[in-house]
């Protein structure tokens, strides 16, 4: 008996599987065919959207009208707004579908929190006279879906929750935030002033140099993160959005704890920093506006540094990959490589004096020991280096022979140097590193 009704118990729940897998199956659309489209709650495209009203939950209204390609706020400031803030909300709202309609004929718009709705999103197209609107209200009760409807509608539907962060911004989140305006690209000059230093740079080409305190070669990442950290910098806040001159003290940006400055062509563009506010932000101006906002001190820290931490981390510019030529000379003796082309139109590195053959293996780890030489810091003149007694002087062509450096290093003590003709100082280099480079040269020999 007892088995009887283990079999029966399979056969019931065999049975339940089955149904669900045949109901299951009769519901998935046929290969071929997609299953139904979720229904759009407007029928618009967003590139056709010219003007936008928001009101979020804190109830601030926000209005955003389209100027040719851009987007500006015209209420309750006038202000160009954030491009990818504005196409967010006009995308969405072109996309939005109904997830679910809870209501068709809802009585009581109260339980859904559409009574007083919470957010609401509108928008105009050319020639529009009242505009198309979106209110939102609470969330259901698994948080994953907010209760939606259009005004004029008892319909109650469901849309996706993300949109209520999408749709309810303020007004300072809807603004642009960028500080300070300028093309990078036109960049030639930037200066850093602080009340300890002044620090200036020059492009000419692609190459920028230090100009200021001293006349050297300049890191070409570190002045272009400079640049970068001037043009992506953002407001946190408007600590006074028209301040008087008289009120600048209040600010410390009446004599700033500094400023920098970007030029392109005769154009210039000025930030200035003042003091720390109770948040740990930094108070700050764009010199040609008398709004004062706040920004993070971890996005200036790179106008912060010290010349030397401006100036090149390698010894050298070339590289094993962009070298031609290369010349040591220790004493009286010169050891010199060239990369020759052949006939094939391949090319092959040959050592000149005193000629022979060279392993590219052994080639490569030469031009690799000496281009891989890192700067471990400055000197200024002052310091002994054994540049009189050099204990080598290298010379590379690098770039299709366009460009030539010629670097001298001297020793004194246990500390190795290396000096450039034109600029300021020695470079202090690893011992280590720089006796590993000369056994590569001896190597080859």
């Amino acid at each position: 008996m007892r088995g009887f009704r283990s079999t029966f118990v399979l056969l019931l729940v065999l049975a339940g599987l089955v149904g669900y897998i045949y109901f299951y199956e009769m519901k998935r659309p046929a290969p071929g065919e997609t299953a139904e489209q979720k229904q759009k709650v407007f029928s618009v495209e967003a590139d056709t959207i010219e003007e936008v009203n928001v009101k979020a939950a804190s109830g601030e209204r926000t209005v955003l009208r389209k100027r040719g390609a851009a987007w500006r706020i015209v209420d309750p400031i006038e202000a160009k707004a954030d491009e990818s803030e504005a196409t967010a909300i006009v995308t969405n709202l072109a996309s939005l579908e109904i997830q679910r309609v809870v209501d068709e004929n809802a009585t009581d718009l109260a339980q859904f929190g559409l009574a007083a709705p919470r957010i609401e999103v509108g928008f105009k197209q050319a020639g529009q006279g009242a505009a198309s609107r979106l209110l939102i209200g609470d969330a259901n009760a698994t948080g994953g879906e907010i209760y939606a409807t259009v005004p004029g509608s008892a319909r109650v539907f469901l849309v996706s929750s993300f949109l209520e962060s999408t749709f309810g911004k303020g007004t300072f989140d809807l603004r642009d935030k960028t500080v300070l305006t300028f093309d990078r690209a036109a960049v030639d000059a930037l200066e850093i002033v602080t009340k300890d230093q002044r620090l200036a740079f020059v492009k000419t080409g692609d190459e920028w140099a230090l100009t200021s305190p001293v006349a050297a070669r300049a890191d070409q990442g570190q002045v272009q993160g400079a640049i970068g950290s001037l043009q992506t910098l953002a407001m946190k806040s408007i600590a006074a959005p028209d301040a008087a001159e008289k009120d600048l003290a209040t600010f410390g940006l009446d004599k700033p704890e500094l400023t920098a400055t970007v030029g392109a062509g005769s154009t210039r563009a000025t930030l200035a920093l003042g003091r720390t506010d109770e948040s740990g932000n930094v108070f700050a101006r764009d010199l040609a506006s008398p709004m004062v906002v706040t920004v993070d001190p971890a996005l200036i820290n790179a106008l912060r540094n010290t010349p030397d931490s401006f100036r090149p981390k390698d010894v050298f510019d070339f590289r094993s990959f962009t070298a031609n030529r290369l010349e040591v000379t220790r004493g009286a003796s010169t050891v010199a490589f060239e990369n020759v082309a052949g006939k094939d139109g391949t090319s092959a590195w040959k050592r000149l004096t005193p000629a022979g053959a060279v392993e590219a293996s052994a080639m490569d780890g030469l031009l690799s020991a000496f281009s891989g030489l890192s700067v471990d810091g400055y000197v200024g003149a002052e310091v002994k280096t054994g540049a009189e007694a050099p204990i080598a002087v290298v010379t590379a062509k690098f770039d299709d022979g366009k460009k030539t450096e010629r670097v001298v290093f001297g020793k004194v003590g246990s500390d190795v140097f290396a000096m450039r003709a034109g600029e300021p100082g020695a470079a202090k280099v690893d011992a280590a590193k720089f006796d590993e480079a000369l056994k590569a040269l001896d190597a080859i020999k």
